[in-house]
């Protein structure tokens, strides 16, 4: 039923949040096969509430009485009669009570088929989602130009369509909307570079195609081109003549086949058998909070969130709970507090699903002795061998193992205690909270302090669980360098990034053989995030973010985690990993890791632009780039285009921009659009952020990603990206570009046979 493109019958449910309330809602698929329409009637009055989602919002469905709420009532309602629909970004779930156990299947596994199917759409599918069944009118193809976000002149418009009224009834039907719409979606951009590259300005032969993909710095050999044209292709007689049409091209420059992200990045291609100190940690903060740190709900959900973007460490500040039960919250503020156990269940649920490699749980223990021991026995029982409880065999229990012999274990970190050398008592630090334990270090202490007995604070259940990740205070580097590879420091960012300017060689070097956690200042009320870049300049490997919070630092953390198939672990440069590398982030003038080039990117065009949702219907953006490098301090550097006035759909820029990047290594490039405004800030479309070394040269799409992260599809640009060792000479041969001419040199004809280059008779039979 979910499958189709017909209206789903209305089907009735009940919006829980408690046993007592419950609100009756009507959810029924609207005709785009991806909106599920919702009615609620008000318990409190007649007066109805609508709204829809769209299936690609959606993050995740569960069966069950898996959520919070649902939790609560278990036992007050059928367990096989409930779902949760979990969104992306800040939207609160939907927690819902079906007539029946199969009415909760058929949804669960519908939502989840259409998330699927949206995900794997081709581009083709999404241009035919534009063309609407039924007739339409002029002021109805005026709504659609609204829609699709383009201005055109009246006088333009009423030509295309008179043009595409063939019927002369001025109404449009199903395949005059269609040609329509193909006129709207030309790309001349596009159409440039295929006659730049075509013998006759035709089609592409597999040698032109051939000269194409070798500029592109990809596979030329024959057979790969072939089979770009028997995949993109779509025209019968220019496929068994092994041609490629415009179409054709169009369709494979807009493919992900195309995108400028290296697809061999996609997967695990990095070694994994390094020490973990070695690598950068994709690390969550206050990872239980789903808005600010004072009044901010605490929830499992933003668990399942971090986990499924492919976070490998994540935080639980645990406190004393009602009961003998702990919770976790963000202590003394006014923010929610959600069980502990059930915190534990959901991460033993997600802990694998998007990455097999080690998942570490950094435990801010505000817990007294006895719930510690609570805390320890539900870690046991629930995560089973999930969770590591002593150093793996055959390997140095004071050495770090790697992420390869890891996998699938769930590491704690945490204070640990230790037999004190000339005694026979057992210590441990006083404070149980890392950030409690780092504020109390950088205070003066007493000399009389020292002789005063230690109070253990730590359960010794729950130190037990504590293997290679051991929290201690930060003394110095002199003082680090002599303890073992599994001792962590958990810093400020305020006292990582003074430790950045003073002595960034040492810290690096600190990082080639123990685990630093870097974490937002206190002061940070409203959960915002300081710039990670900084810290992973240092080779701090758990840079830990509010991952609640969006913006520019969220898009470097995604940007630099996207590679090595976004499963959280991304292998630092080897100039990091030397315990004695004089790599210093703050070095101008070279040395290990510089190695210099020159990034040529040009902004030729973007494509479907999205209106901000705050936006009249009538509105259309004014679009400029910017394009900006992050990376280390010399190579820090931001450029914009001019901006194009009223055009969302297709604007033009053909801006060139020439970056000197140091350290390639370490850098990311950031594409963000923004709608150009004269009276106030300027708002925020989309963006890409990528590692430089992840780019691919030449004509490249880029996917644009909503504020949040996810993607705005079909949202793009189109640029071209040049790569080049700033030591070596300038190429002889420019940059082939669409707005230079507009066709090859006729002197390379000749040299083809009839057979292989079709003439304009050739080109009449498509």
């Amino acid at each position: 039923m979910l499958g189709s493109r017909r209206k789903a019958a209305p089907v009735v449910k009940n919006g829980v949040r408690s046993p007592r309330w419950q609100k009756r809602r009507t959810l029924k698929l609207l005709d785009d096969g991806v909106t599920v329409w919702c009615q609620s009637n008000k318990t409190s009055s007649r007066a109805k509430e609508q709204q829809s989602f769209s299936v690609t919002e959606v993050e995740c469905v569960r069966e069950g009485c898996l959520s919070e709420t649902l939790r609560r009532v278990a036992g007050s309602v059928p367990e096989d009669r409930c779902l949760t629909v979990i969104f992306k970004g800040p939207r609160k779930s939907l927690d819902l009570l079906c007539q029946s156990q199969e009415e909760a299947q058929r949804w669960a596994r519908g939502i989840r088929t259409l998330k699927e199917r949206t995900e794997n759409m081709s581009q083709t599918e999404k241009r035919a989602d534009q063309n609407h069944d039924g007739k339409m009118s002029y002021e109805e193809v005026q709504t659609l130009l609204q829609m699709i976000n383009i201005d055109l002149s009246e006088q333009y418009a009423r030509s295309l369509f008179q043009k595409c009224d063939r019927s002369a009834d001025g109404r449009l039907d199903h395949g005059e909307i269609e040609v329509f719409c193909r006129e709207l979606l030309r790309r001349p951009e596009l159409d440039a570079v295929f006659i730049r590259y075509s013998t006759n300005s035709c089609v592409l032969s597999t040698e032109d195609l051939r000269d194409f993909l070798v500029d592109q710095g990809e596979d030329a050999s024959l057979v790969h081109a072939q089979s770009l044209i028997l995949t993109y292709e779509l025209n019968e007689w220019a496929q068994r003549n092994q041609f490629m049409t415009p179409n054709g091209f169009t369709m494979y420059m807009l493919s992900k086949e195309n995108t400028v992200f290296n697809p061999e990045h996609g997967r695990v291609y990095q070694d994994m058998n390094q020490p973990l100190s070695h690598y950068f940690i994709s690390s969550s903060h206050n990872t239980y909070l789903t808005k600010d740190q004072i009044t901010g709900d605490s929830s499992t959900e933003p668990y399942i969130r971090a986990l499924n973007h492919g976070c490998r460490c994540v935080e639980l500040d645990c406190w004393d709970g009602d009961k003998g039960e702990p919770v976790i919250y963000h202590g003394h503020t006014l923010t929610s507090k959600v069980p502990f156990i059930e915190v534990i269940e959901t991460i033993n649920e997600y802990a694998f699903k998007v990455s097999p490699y080690p998942l570490i749980l950094s435990l801010e223990n505000h817990c007294s002795v006895e719930q510690q021991t609570v805390l320890a026995r539900h870690l046991r029982s629930i995560l089973g061998n999930k969770l590591l409880t002593k150093p793996l065999n055959g390997l140095d229990p004071r050495c770090l193992p790697s992420p390869e012999a890891l996998k699938g274990k769930i590491l704690v970190k945490g204070k640990k205690q230790h037999v004190v050398e000339g005694s026979s008592s057992s210590s441990s630090d006083l404070s149980s909270s890392d950030e409690e334990a780092s504020k109390a270090d950088s205070k003066p202490r007493k000399k009389k302090e020292d002789k005063k007995p230690v109070v253990s604070k730590l359960s010794p259940e729950l130190s037990e669980l504590v293997v290679y990740t051991r929290s201690v205070p930060f003394k110095g580097f002199d003082h680090a360098a002599k303890k073992p590879a599994t001792d962590l420091s958990s810093l400020s960012e305020s006292e990582a990034l003074r430790h950045v300017k003073e002595s960034g060689k040492y810290f690096v070097r600190h990082n080639s053989h123990q685990l630093s956690r870097i974490y937002p200042s206190a002061q940070r009320l409203q959960s915002s995030n300081y710039n990670p870049q900084d810290m992973w300049n240092a080779g701090c490997q758990i840079v830990a973010l509010n991952f609640q919070t969006p913006g520019e630092q969220m898009d470097l953390n995604q940007g630099r985690f996207l590679q090595n198939g976004m499963c959280g672990y991304i292998l630092k440069p080897p100039f990091m990993c030397q315990p004695d590398t004089t790599f210093n982030p703050e070095n101008v003038g070279g040395g290990p890791g510089h190695k210099p080039v020159l990034f040529t990117v040009r902004i030729i065009s973007a494509q479907q632009l999205p209106k901000p949702e705050w936006e009249k219907p009538s509105s259309i953006v004014d679009p400029q780039v910017w394009v900006e490098i992050h990376g280390v301090p010399i190579d820090n550097n931001k450029k914009k285009t001019h901006r194009i006035d009223n055009n969302g759909f297709n604007p033009r820029w053909d801006c060139t921009f020439n970056f000197t990047i140091h350290v390639p290594d370490l850098a990311l490039v950031r594409f963000m659009v923004e709608d150009h405004d004269y009276t106030s800030s300027n708002d925020f479309l989309g963006q890409c952020t990528l590692p430089v070394t992840s780019l691919r040269t030449g004509y490249r799409h880029v996917r644009l990603c909503k504020v949040d992260g996810s993607s705005l599809s079909p949202a793009s640009l189109f640029i071209h990206i040049k790569v080049t060792p700033c030591h070596s000479s300038p190429s002889k041969t420019p940059e082939k570009s669409p707005t230079k001419s507009p066709a090859k040199s006729p002197a390379k004809s000749p040299e083809k046979s009839p057979e292989k280059s079709p003439g304009k008779s050739a080109a009449k039979k498509l």
